[in-house]
């Protein structure tokens, strides 16, 4: 290659002007939200936005948000859970204590959330949405009980009524029964979220850029690093799921705080990723007429999950 293609070629890559996999925004529909200082969230149908939250006089990040299926949206943003209907008018609202954080949360049926809120002590809470009771509370170990701000980001409910919380702080993921106690651990860096998924296997993302699929005995049986799709410069994974098609979509979060974005050489947001490891699609979306944000949630629509079928022990 001579240096002036090897100056263009790298250009292409460092701007994001090369031509990027699948058909962008059209690729699938979606909901989306990300950890940033405002609280941004935005549902894409048809490769078309077609509803927009933005709170520019927002406090804390959203690191957990889902769509339930009559249009509501609850989602964790570091001092509270807040239930947001379709017209955006507040249904329910948790303010997370004083010295606590609250980073998880997800609905169980159309009555309760589980939530996991950083602090010493550390807690599980099953909190009634329409009595505002908390049904059922249990202790979490952390690695350093202060600073709270660093235990924990992501737990997800299991089909087997569990709940599986990734201890970011404790350096392992941890499945949990409905009274607290633990049933399965697996030991790894920094974990972000952990998914059970529908064999048996819990795909973990770690803020280390380490996407790891393990079974039940915690041997490695996929994983993606930067290594491995060297095209893309990962700024660090948050949360990953597995599609019904076998892909791995993953988002590529930036920190809004430790770096300034540029439009002109962000890096793509979301990628689809094969079992091969080969990207089929890389969503960037940085600049008008649609600037998502940074990226770290993102839940495909047509996937038939069901955010609030879920049950975590007799709660359901």
């Amino acid at each position: 290659m001579t240096p002036l293609l090897f100056l263009l070629s790298f250009f292409a890559q460092d701007t994001g002007l090369k031509d990027l996999p699948g058909k962008g925004l059209a690729q699938h529909d979606f909901f989306y939200a990300g950890e940033q200082k405002q609280h941004w969230m935005f549902l894409v149908r048809g490769g078309k936005v077609v509803w927009e939250y933005k709170d520019p006089n927002s406090k804390g990040e959203i690191s957990d948000a889902v769509l339930l299926s009559n249009g509501s949206v609850l989602f964790a943003h570091q001092y509270g859970v807040t239930l947001l209907s379709r017209e955006k008018k507040v249904l329910w609202h948790y303010d997370a204590p004083a010295g606590t954080e609250v980073h998880t949360a997800q609905p169980i049926g159309k009555d309760r959330v589980v939530l996991v809120q950083n602090g010493d002590p550390a807690l599980l809470r099953v909190v009634n949405i329409k009595t505002g009771a908390t049904e059922r509370e249990f202790p979490l170990a952390v690695g350093n009980p202060k600073p709270v701000h660093g235990h924990f980001r992501h737990a997800r409910l299991t089909d087997a009524g569990t709940i599986l919380i990734a201890h970011m702080d404790n350096k392992k993921v941890v499945e949990y029964d409905s009274k607290g106690k633990e049933v399965w651990s697996y030991a790894i860096e920094s974990p972000w979220s952990a998914t059970r998924l529908p064999n048996g296997n819990t795909l973990i993302a770690t803020n280390k850029k380490l996407v790891r699929e393990v079974n039940s005995k915690g041997e490695t049986v996929w994983e993606l690093r930067q290594e491995d799709i060297p095209d893309y410069k990962i700024s660090g994974f948050q949360v990953a799921a597995k599609l019904k098609n076998g892909n791995v979509l993953v988002n590529n979060w930036v920190n809004m705080w430790s770096s300034k974005i540029d439009p002109a050489t962000a890096p793509p947001q979301v990628l689809e990723i094969t079992p091969e490891r080969k990207v089929v699609w890389a969503l960037r979306a940085w600049e008008d007429p649609v600037n998502l944000g940074p990226s770290t949630i993102i839940q495909v629509l047509t996937e038939g999950w069901v955010p609030e079928k879920a049950r975590f022990g007799e709660f359901r």
